[in-house]
């Protein structure tokens, strides 16, 4: 399979762009989890807890309705079924392990739409761990509920009112806290951005997305899909339904960016942005002629975010995946769609895949197509309710 060099590049992508504090605990990461990833009893012991806790597989559904409407074969990867609502469980689980194997006492955590938090706040109880989540204030505001499950659940959500007030400011504030606490706190990053080893980690353990879908459709149609569908922020459930599949030349990647209102309010990175340097890593990133951050701007408070993992610019470069941006009323277009046609309230963020599905059935007409439908809209209501006026 594809992993990056040992200097934990994708290409031209990734690397080690951070404090020399953090150095050391990054290459005690490293060299841990190439240890216990070949272990036969950390990859049992991860397993069972994907199945017994998660609820892992989850379902290749068919959605009857939709591929009949837009005249596609349109099978959804139901992530949103996952305990927690969202994929991000997955890799909350595989981390916490290590966490726990390497003997720290505290994981800390950034998170936009809250449901990275909610997945690090509940793998903490269930390894017995503090857990601090860093949130903006505005994604606090957004995201009320999401933030009363992580309390429940006995995380400290910490406010950040710096910058935009969103995923961006909250890494930066995650980051802050570890090279205070390196000796005991294991920072849990929810997506495949950062430092290497992380972009590695979080694709590694998401694949299982991937890996589920590819035997699934094998089973179901015989054969492999013409296109994989999904939308991106950092990247984590794209990549782990696209990674296993990479091999497969014939099977196209469709990366689903937030296009925002507009061009200047986005957070699409890819189709938007320049090569630059965000939270340890080279990547994609809206920015300035100087080189500043730009602000950004999505309706899904899962995709605010002015980079991108590093493996997925590597992946646009070299004409792997294409990535396209869909606007906040395009992805309130597909809620609705998704909604009336198959009773599944998606997340916002998931929403944007669901719409570009309008766009692709015009030029791929009964194609074979796999939706990753990364999370369940209940975090969302509130916000869509205020758009639609329902």
């Amino acid at each position: 399979m594809f992993l990056p060099n040992k200097k934990g590049y994708y290409g031209d992508f990734g690397g080690k762009f951070m404090p020399e504090t953090l150095f050391s605990c990054l290459s005690e990461l490293e060299h841990f989890y190439d240890t216990v990833k070949k272990e036969n009893s950390f990859k049992k012991e991860f397993k069972c807890f994907l199945k017994n806790y998660a609820g892992r597989p989850t379902l290749l559904y068919f959605a009857k309705n939709l591929s009949k409407h837009l005249g596609m074969k349109i099978y959804l990867k139901r992530e949103d079924l996952l305990h927690t609502g969202a994929h991000k469980i997955n890799n909350s689980l595989g981390q916490a392990l290590l966490a726990y194997h390497m003997g720290k006492k505290r994981i800390i955590a950034e998170t936009g739409a809250g449901q990275h938090g909610v997945s690090a706040a509940t793998v903490a109880r269930l390894f017995g761990l503090k857990c601090d989540v860093y949130m903006g204030e505005e994604d606090i505001r957004r995201q009320r509920m999401n933030v009363f499950r992580m309390k429940i659940l006995g995380a400290r959500v910490i406010p950040v009112k710096s910058g935009s007030k969103t995923l961006k400011d909250a890494c930066n504030e995650a980051i802050r806290d570890w090279v205070t606490n390196v000796r005991d706190t294991y920072y849990l990053i929810g997506s495949t951005f950062g430092p290497h080893p992380y972009p590695m980690i979080v694709r590694d353990f998401q694949s299982v997305i991937g890996k589920e879908a590819k035997a699934q459709i094998l089973r179901e149609q015989k054969r492999l899909p013409d296109y994989l569908l999904a939308c991106v922020g950092g990247g984590s459930n794209s990549m782990g339904l696209f990674y296993p599949f990479f091999r497969d030349s014939k099977v196209k990647f469709i990366g689903v960016e937030a296009g925002g209102l507009n061009k200047n309010l986005t957070s699409a990175s890819i189709s938007y942005g320049d090569v630059g340097v965000l939270h340890g890593a080279k990547t994609y990133v809206l920015q300035d002629s100087f080189g500043q951050v730009k602000g950004t701007h999505s309706i899904a408070a899962g995709l605010d975010y002015p980079g991108v993992g590093p493996e997925h610019s590597f992946y646009k470069d070299s004409n792997r995946a294409a990535y396209v941006a869909v606007k906040d009323n395009e992805a309130l277009e597909g809620f609705k769609m998704l909604s009336e046609f198959e009773g599944i309230i998606p997340a916002l963020e998931s929403a944007h895949a669901i719409s570009y599905l309008k766009k692709l059935a015009k030029k791929a007409k009964g194609a074979l197509v796999i939706v990753c439908l990364s999370g369940r809209g209940d975090k969302d209501l509130e916000i869509v309710q205020e758009y639609l006026k329902i």
